[in-house]
This record gives structure tokens, C-alpha cells and sequence, in this order.
């Protein structure tokens, strides 16, 4: 599954974990992403659409 926002394109980062010591191993920082049925005023239907926590905020106030 890909984790891509359709909405902001967030996606995956990578960075690392940094213990007490500074010792640093490689992670993924994941994109809070949600399946949502969103309305498309295009094509009057509704669509399934990955989108992360952040997107449904700006879609809520487009939606206003």
C-alpha cells in the first residue's frame, strides 16, 4: 500500500532514532494517512482517496 497523500503528497521520510547514549539507527517517519470517501464536485460521485490527517484539514476549509 502506498502511503501517499493525494491531497498534500506527503510520504514516507527517513531520518534516525537517537538513543540517550547518541547512538542513531535508521527509521521511517510514516505520514498519518486515512482512506476517506471524499465528494467530487467534477464528477458528482464519491471517490476513495488516501489523504493524511493535515490534507482533511484543508479540505475542511476549502469545504467552508
Amino acid at each position: 500500500m502506498s502511503k501517499v497523500c493525494k491531497i498534500t503528497g506527503k510520504r514516507p521520510r527517513s531520518g534516525h532514532t537517537v538513543s540517550h547514549s547518541n547512538r542513531k539507527a535508521k527509521r521511517r517517519f510514516l505520514p498519518n494517512i486515512r482512506k476517506k470517501k471524499i465528494f467530487n464536485p467534477k464528477t458528482g460521485k464519491m471517490e476513495k482517496m488516501k489523504v493524511s490527517a493535515h490534507g482533511l484539514r484543508i479540505l475542511k476549509k476549502k469545504m467552508r
